[in-house]
């Protein structure tokens, strides 16, 4: 009688257990559910979520054998507990944490992300040297090609390009097929940061706003930062990479040695009239290419690259109009941001402030994460201190205006942020000091700018 009550009562122990756990990892983690069930995954799952590994590793193998489907929380803890034991130097356990992928794909497809697991395999294997580079790329190439949504670590990213350059070098890899990853790499990469930088510019602008961010947000934001900043250091990485490999040296000849036998390929014209821009090489290659792409296929890349020759040739004008074409033709969001930039810039060079921050922003709604664009906005606002306010007080406090666009460039681009940080503290420093604001009692208040500036800043309190 007593056994009986005694069991009874852990069973509803590892019921309230299991019910808390479900809480702790979001959703319902049950597929099935026998009580037999309840108390092996008890066993294991409450030491393991006291990271007490060593206490529930010997009830592991017990939970993967009479109840895979009955917990998705069974592999969430599974691999933390095996990464925990690779990490303190226990290799043999390398195999159990493939496993646990495998099982957890198998058991909970529903609840598991395809391309996320699959990168995270392979992953594994290169960081502990398993197989042929070969072997170790086709598995980065996989996980990619059956879900690229869901492919999105940075480090995967930067490992799946690292292993095409070295198989190129080893001679198992054709030149092209580095440069057709760089771009997939590349793109998908951007994509992730466009992402990440609409979600973190909507906080911000709340922030700017004077509301208060919930814990959550704040979280939120500290998340998106993060992120951005590992996408914006692989993508260094990875352009780094691709190195002289990618220089007009290599490029002018092998484009020249393949253009008869690909010129009336539209995709081979595109990309490579696309690298030779992007490297910027002055070559009549060049030209070639960009009159052939326009010959096969009028569109927003051939306008674009018109605009860019017309450019060099010093056809404002000219340019002009062709960037506006591409822009009106172009789908690409990423590509269409680059076109927006190039009107900006046009603009600003003449001097032309309001219209080139038009432009700007347009490519801040293409890409939300080119913080190149807030930080050309920054330096533009700050250039016109003399010209904006009524008085000496007026024509400083635009500086705290150039410092937001400043600060928001360095939160949304880890590529410019130092120096994004470095301009918004010079721009701060030439605005008014303490001893201004408390001499011309304007601590707190607002000072508007009727110039092309517009808008407002609120003077810091003293």
């Amino acid at each position: 009688m007593i056994n009986t009550i005694n069991t009874n009562i852990m069973k509803t122990k590892a019921i309230l257990f299991l019910a808390t756990l479900s809480l702790t990892f979001g959703g319902s983690v049950f597929a099935q559910a026998p009580n037999d069930c309840n108390v092996t995954m008890s066993l294991f799952a409450e030491p393991a979520k006291a990271k007490n590994y060593q206490g529930a590793l010997p009830h592991y193998e017990k939970v993967i054998k009479e109840c895979p489907k009955f917990s998705l929380a069974t592999y969430q803890l599974a691999e933390r507990m095996f990464k925990h034991f690779i990490k303190k130097g226990d290799k043999s356990k390398i195999s159990n944490l493939i496993e646990v992928y495998n099982l957890r794909m198998q058991n909970f497809p529903a609840k598991t992300k395809t391309g996320d697991i699959l990168s995270k395999i392979a992953q594994v294997k290169y960081d502990n040297d398993m197989g042929s580079k070969m072997e170790q790329f086709k598995a980065f190439d996989m996980a990619y090609k059956k879900d690229a949504e869901n492919f999105t670590s940075p480090k995967s990213l930067y490992t799946y390009f690292s292993l095409a350059k070295g198989l190129y070098e080893s001679g198992e890899k054709d030149l092209q097929d580095v440069f057709d990853l760089y771009d997939i790499v590349y793109a998908k990469i951007e994509s992730e940061e466009s992402k990440l930088a609409s979600k973190l510019t909507q906080l911000i602008n709340k922030q700017e706003s004077g509301t208060a961010l919930s814990s959550k947000e704040a979280k939120r934001v500290k998340v998106y930062e993060k992120n951005l900043v590992a996408y914006g250091q692989v993508k260094g990485s990875v352009d780094g990479k691709l190195g002289t490999i990618a220089d007009c040296e290599n490029l002018i000849p092998l484009y020249n040695k393949d253009f008869e036998s690909n010129k009336d390929d539209i995709t081979w014209i595109r990309r490579a009239a696309g690298r030779l821009n992007a490297k910027d090489c002055d070559d009549p290659l060049f030209f070639k290419l960009v009159q052939q792409l326009h010959s096969l296929e009028p569109s927003a890349k051939s306008a674009y690259y018109l605009g860019k020759l017309a450019e060099k040739d010093g056809k404002g004008s000219t340019a002009l109009e062709y960037f506006n074409q591409a822009a009106e033709l172009e789908t690409n969001s990423s590509d269409k941001a680059k076109v927006y930039y190039s009107i900006a810039e046009n603009f600003r060079k003449k001097g032309s402030y309001g219209q080139a921050r038009t432009y700007y922003n347009k490519m801040l709604a293409a890409k939300p994460s080119a913080g190149i664009a807030y930080l050309k906005i920054a330096q533009m606002i700050a250039k016109s201190s003399n010209s904006c306010g009524n008085s000496v007080f007026e024509k400083r406090a635009v500086n705290w205006k150039a410092a937001e666009y400043a600060d928001k460039a360095a939160r949304l681009d880890a590529s410019i942020a130092s120096n994004a940080r470095a301009a918004a503290s010079s721009y701060r420093q030439r605005a008014p000091s303490k001893s201004d604001i408390f001499s011309e009692g304007m601590a707190g208040k607002t000072v508007s700018f009727s110039c092309w500036v517009g808008g407002s800043v609120r003077v810091p309190n003293l």
